[in-house]
């Protein structure tokens, strides 16, 4: 399709919507279900175990959103990860204290920062993690923003592991077939954005190597995800 040729970014009406809007509670609940259907959480489960061979001591994840996704993840990990500190960053606070202590109950401590990424970013001097986490959140930004948000970011933990829209023609349909689960108009218009904002082919590698990382691996995951991983500096016994 020559409209997903280029990525293409436009306002996705959830950003701008109280976090206690009807549509929005609803739009969530949506996104769950959405996150459930493109296999999010198995995908980032598969994507740590791979990267993170051993249980790591601390996770930041940036656009966390409510929690869900990564309560998903952790329990996937659980077994086998236990004492994980994790951090999870929005800048709109949506986690409750039931999620706290679902992650409690996995034996992950849980820290929550309400904050705009880039700002926190700035200012996080010394804050060092195992890990940086993100899910369906890269896609808001464009090139120049994802770039100074990948210089911020390689300052902080060796790996960025990242589940993102895939940009293309299959994953576009299946958006605009979710008035099928009964998704509602802020879903619907957001998800088609989404798509078209998303990633394909080495974008995600180009950018991270042009804020001096080293791209591990970017590839597609299934019908609508693309995944990226990528290292702050070249690992021992590694090949760039």
């Amino acid at each position: 399709m020559t409209e997903l040729a280029q990525r293409s970014l436009v306002p996705e009406i959830l950003d701008g919507l109280a976090a206690d809007d009807q549509r929005a509670l609803r739009s969530r609940r949506d996104l769950a279900r959405i996150n459930a259907l493109m296999f999010q959480a198995p995908i980032m489960a598969s994507l740590m175990r791979k990267f993170l061979p051993r249980p790591p001591g601390r996770i930041l994840e940036i656009g966390a959103g409510d929690g869900t996704f990564m309560l998903k993840v952790a329990r996937r990990l659980a077994r086998d990860w236990r004492e994980v500190e994790l951090t999870m960053l929005d800048r709109v606070g949506l986690v409750t204290p039931k999620l706290a202590a679902d992650f409690a109950g996995l034996g992950w401590p849980l820290e929550t920062i309400t904050a705009d990424v880039f700002d926190w970013a700035e200012e996080a001097d010394g804050r060092r993690f195992d890990a940086i986490t993100v899910n369906l959140f890269l896609h808001h930004f464009g090139d120049d923003e994802l770039l100074r948000l990948f210089s911020l970011l390689r300052r902080m933990a060796p790996l960025i592991l990242a589940t993102e829209p895939l940009r293309a023609g299959l994953a576009l349909a299946g958006a605009r077939l979710l008035w099928v689960i009964g998704a509602n108009d802020v879903t619907r218009h957001d998800a088609t954005q989404s798509v078209r904002a998303g990633f394909r082919g080495s974008e995600l590698s180009d950018l991270w190597s042009t804020a001096g990382g080293i791209p591990l691996e970017e590839r597609r995951a299934g019908p609508f995800s693309h995944v990226f991983v990528g290292a702050a500096e070249v690992r021992a016994g590694a090949t760039p």
